[in-house]
């Protein structure tokens, strides 16, 4: 029996909504239109690799959602956050790094 599984663009959009952005803020952040992302997101629109690289890198999406959608997800929380680090500049990194030893010392 197969299971239905996200389209590409469902994943993108629940990501996006996940991070509360807007298709605007979205597509400025990767640098292309508002209507390539919408035509991703709602008409089934193949993104570019590079296109499709910056929306993983932009919204943390585990590339298992994409590559295998069949495959049953058991996303932990460390994993989400392990992603959003990777996102992080060096000073944030350094902020979540101090709140991270205090909150080991009680």
């Amino acid at each position: 029996m197969h299971k239905n599984t996200e389209t590409l663009g469902q994943v993108i959009k629940k990501a996006r909504k996940h991070h509360n952005l807007t298709i605007e803020a979205l597509a400025e952040k990767i640098g292309v239109s508002e209507r390539y992302l919408y035509r991703i997101e709602n008409e089934g629109k193949k993104p570019s690799f590079d296109v499709l690289y910056s929306l993983v890198r932009a919204l943390s999406i585990s590339s298992d959602s994409i590559f295998y959608p069949e495959k049953p997800t058991k996303e932990s929380e460390i994993e989400d956050l392990v992603r959003m680090l990777y996102n992080c500049n060096e000073r944030d990194l350094e902020i979540v790094k101090a709140v991270v030893k205090i909150i080991n010392c009680n």
